[in-house]
């Protein structure tokens, strides 16, 4: 005997209405009065041959959803040659907005989304289209909403300001609250501002401050002069300097090696050298050395982890300079402190097509777990006298 569980039972009809929820189709019809109801719910019915061997319980089925309330169930007539003429489900119709939200408990939410409307339509009715096209993201901020329209406002008044977010001077809003919501806040403004007040070409969350006209904080870049007669300070021969990036690309300096570390106390401890300076690096964020025209000159060293991560911000410095050369990222080095291998949590597996033939395969050992499941050496682990072996490699 087959199981009754296909047919279509209350909490599935229930069920059809909270998908629609979630997809947000019950809210965007509010905003684009476009009603989404009366609608025809799915309804998986008994067999033929069901309604014969299984009378009794296709009758309790049927009995099960005409008792739904807030429901309209239409009805088909079929005759049989021992039960007589009988009627079964043939439809089911949610008729009105109410009926659907009794269903499934929304009235709340509703009200609140109806208000964060006429709010909206109130005050900047060109960001309907944004609460028609993620209306649940707009009822999760219900309690911010109002805050999010007066910075809006705010920019639409002050078109690309020139301040820091900390100058916006919002009652009730702080610079956190801004930075926290930028990307709500950037899809808004996109639509409010007119094009000229929108720096097209910036884009994401990171640069939001820049496509709307705010300065942004200054990026930095930590650095040692490895050179004594190369210093740019008196005092102590080689002093942990942090500028600015466009001070940082002025910069007269006379060394003709760079060498970059991603560990602080690598970058602390590196060992003086000859017409060098050692930067502290900023992962995969290199963008900020390309002003620095005067490194091109340079021969760079780049020094960093030998996993699958330390390859891919090689293969990403290169993009901005393609003479770097790697630094202590050799199989003979991995080997040498096997004993201090550890695990990297997640493995990037991209193709790398900056890296040369010796670290094309040690990538590819690494990221296929040909060595050992997601190995990984961190540079502060491997021995500062084998640091100072290689140093003196590049010096010969």
């Amino acid at each position: 005997m087959t199981s009754s569980s296909h047919w279509t039972r209350p909490a599935d009809l229930r069920q059809q209405l909270q998908k629609c929820w979630e997809r947000g189709e019950v809210l965007a019809g509010l905003v684009t009065d476009t009603p989404l109801f009366p609608k025809r719910l799915a309804l998986k019915t008994p067999t033929s041959s069901e309604m014969i061997d299984r009378f009794d319980e296709v009758r309790d089925w049927s009995m099960e959803l005409r008792k739904m309330s807030h429901c309209r169930v239409d009805m088909r007539e079929f005759k049989h040659r021992l039960f007589g003429s009988n009627a079964l489900p043939q439809a089911v119709w949610i008729d009105t907005l109410e009926d659907a939200l009794a269903l499934i408990g929304k009235r709340q939410e509703v009200a609140r989304f109806t208000a964060l409307i006429e709010l909206t339509r109130r005050r900047r009715p060109q960001a309907l289209s944004w609460l028609a096209k993620r209306p649940l993201n707009a009822l999760a901020l219900y309690d911010d909403w109002s805050r999010l329209l007066d910075i809006v406002t705010w920019l639409e008044l002050h078109p690309r300001p020139g301040v820091y977010l900390r100058q916006v001077d919002i009652v009730g809003v702080h610079s956190k609250f801004i930075e926290a919501h930028r990307g709500v806040l950037a899809e808004l403004l996109d639509l409010v501002l007119p094009p000229e007040a929108i720096d097209f070409s910036a884009s994401g969350i990171s640069q939001f401050a820049r496509r709307y006209g705010f300065l942004d904080k200054p990026l930095r870049i930590r650095f040692r002069v490895l050179d004594s007669a190369c210093t740019l300070l008196p005092g102590e021969p080689m002093p942990d300097i942090t500028l600015d990036t466009e001070s940082f690309a002025r910069l007269e300096v006379k060394v003709t090696r760079v060498f970059i570390t991603e560990n602080e106390i690598n970058f602390l401890a590196f060992p003086p050298f000859k017409d060098s300076l050692v930067v502290f690096g900023a992962g995969y964020g290199f963008d900020m050395l390309s002003k620095a025209a005067w490194l091109s000159r340079c021969r760079i060293h780049y020094w960093g982890d030998i996993d699958t991560h330390g390859f891919a911000i090689l293969d990403q410095l290169r993009s901005q300079f393609d003479h770097v050369q790697s630094l202590l990222m050799d199989r003979d080095t991995l080997l040498a402190f096997a004993s201090q291998w550890g695990e990297e949590e997640r493995q990037t597996l991209r193709n790398l097509p900056r890296l040369n033939a010796e670290e094309s395969a040690l990538y590819d050992n690494l990221r296929d777990n040909r060595l050992g499941k997601k190995l990984r050496l961190e540079q502060e682990r491997i021995g500062f006298g084998w640091l100072e072996s290689a140093l003196l490699a590049l010096d010969q």
